[in-house]
């Protein structure tokens, strides 16, 4: 049996093809760019027919070229808290707010949680803009004729199956879900203004999808296909770099980026303590995902290509390894603003120490190296609450598309043991294991047999001072 999955990121859709053991196929891949609208108020939006059409495309070019023939398993990973607003149809009534979003605000006179760290401890999240708490209310001051909400993945996967409820991993990153008893918060519910009919009903633990009708004559090799509940993409990407257990953390870097820390509590077992600047979300039933994201990623190479005339290929690389230690500019790569639970707006980015001779990879490094701080910072939070040192896995295709930046992680992270899993799709393959019911295998399917270590300890101890100073704060 092979898998098929399905990764519904920010920038793009991806569909691929993996065997049995999550090994994904040569060629076995299809993907299309995503349009994501970005405006300086905070507007972070997608279109989700545009999405849904892109996703159709991967599944016709999978198909055309034969490798949808064996398919008989079909997981899903996501972006968490997206959320859009739907009429009496099913039919959106506006664009789908994505992570990046930071236009929401609570009503006026709302007070928000009675206890902020009860609230905390039971949801693993904050009464914040980033959080349907927050984005419910003021979606619906915002659109007429709102009847429900759903995330992106629910849309899409409701105009493609039977029936699409949310898994208990994508509605933890609503911050409406009791983390321990699996059903939505009462008090988060009654902060959100939820009315009767208004949230996704949720998946139980057993719950397969099915392709409707009109599409498994589409895609008659996927008829057969059962789909499993879809995952929250930090917490595949976990599971895909064979974190999963309090031993290992993972570093991941795609648009965004994040740092997270995987730990077994089965539901309804009692969680276990909760930083107070940390979130916690559900991998599945099973497992849940302890971290901190950042809305600065890939997205900061992304922007800094465009706009600031970079060197390509080989030259970029030669330039950033001809910059010294002590010589990287300080930087606060805030541009997104930030997730949650800091407040900061989008814009939220500065330089300093700027001058005539500072360049564009000049400002490169600096908004890189401002990244690696910040996660440094938010891993040492993570280990307080396992008592013990982390080695750390880096993956994600930004940081595997950079070996400067690969080092600059490193040196941030030290004296911890570093490592770089090098497969680009560990979102897709960690989704693939977790449908498969094989997460403690992952170590070993996808974990440090499959690493390599990077950088050597000589560079990255080089780097170690300029990577460690000047921290910016989220908060």
């Amino acid at each position: 049996m092979n898998i098929l999955a399905l990764d519904l990121g920010t920038s793009s859709v991806r569909g691929l093809v993996l065997d049995a053991d999550a090994d994904p196929l040569p060629g076995a891949l299809a993907r299309r760019r995503v349009q994501l609208t970005v405006a300086g108020d905070g507007t972070g939006t997608l279109d989700p027919d545009g999405y849904l059409a892109g996703l159709t495309e991967c599944l016709d070019e999978l198909a055309a070229a034969g490798h949808l023939r064996d398919v008989g398993l079909v997981a899903v990973c996501a972006q968490w808290h997206s959320v859009l607003p739907l009429d009496r149809s099913g039919d959106p009534l506006g664009p789908v707010l994505t992570w990046l979003d930071t236009r929401a605000a609570p009503p006026p006179g709302v007070s928000g949680p009675a206890d902020p760290e009860d609230f905390h401890a039971r949801t693993g999240a904050w009464w914040h803009r980033c959080y349907w708490s927050v984005r419910l209310p003021w979606l619906r001051d915002a659109t007429a004729g709102v009847t429900r909400f759903a995330g992106l993945v629910e849309y899409v996967l409701g105009r493609l199956l039977d029936d699409a409820p949310m898994s208990v991993s994508m509605a933890s990153g609503t911050g409406l879900l009791d983390l321990s008893r699996l059903a939505w918060d009462d008090e988060a519910v009654a902060v959100a203004g939820v009315r009767p009919g208004e949230l996704p009903q949720l998946a139980p633990m057993d719950w397969q999808g099915r392709l409707r009708a009109e599409h498994a004559r589409r895609w008659p090799q996927l008829a057969g296909a059962r789909w499993a509940a879809p995952v929250g993409d930090g917490a595949a990407s976990n599971v895909g770099s064979g974190c999963v257990d309090p031993r290992r953390a993972a570093v991941t870097v795609g648009t965004s980026a994040a740092v997270r820390l995987v730990q077994r509590v089965p539901a309804g077992s009692s969680l276990p303590p909760l930083p107070a600047s940390l979130w916690r979300y559900r991998v599945d039933h099973e497992y849940v995902v302890t971290g901190a994201a950042y809305s600065c990623g890939g997205n900061l190479f992304a922007w800094a290509d465009r706009e600031l005339r970079l060197p390509q290929g080989p030259d970029l690389d030669a330039a950033l390894a001809r910059i010294a230690p002590d010589g990287v500019l300080p930087a606060n790569p805030r541009l997104g603003g930030d997730r949650p639970p800091g407040l900061a707006p989008a814009g939220s980015g500065e330089l300093r120490g700027l001058s005539f001779s500072s360049t564009g990879v000049d400002i490169l490094a600096g908004l890189m190296t401002g990244l690696c701080r910040m996660v440094a910072d938010d891993l040492a939070v993570l280990e307080s609450g396992v008592d013990a040192p982390v080695e750390v896995v880096l993956g994600g295709g930004a940081v595997t598309a950079s070996a400067w930046w690969r080092t600059a992680f490193a040196a941030a992270l030290a004296p911890r043991p570093v490592r770089h899993r090098a497969e680009r799709e560990i979102g897709a393959t960690g989704a693939a294991l977790v449908a498969l019911g094989r997460v403690p295998d992952a170590d070993r399917l996808a974990g440090t047999g499959r690493t390599e270590e990077d950088p050597s300890p000589t560079s990255a101890a080089a780097a170690g001072t300029s990577a460690r100073s000047d921290a910016p704060s989220r908060r």
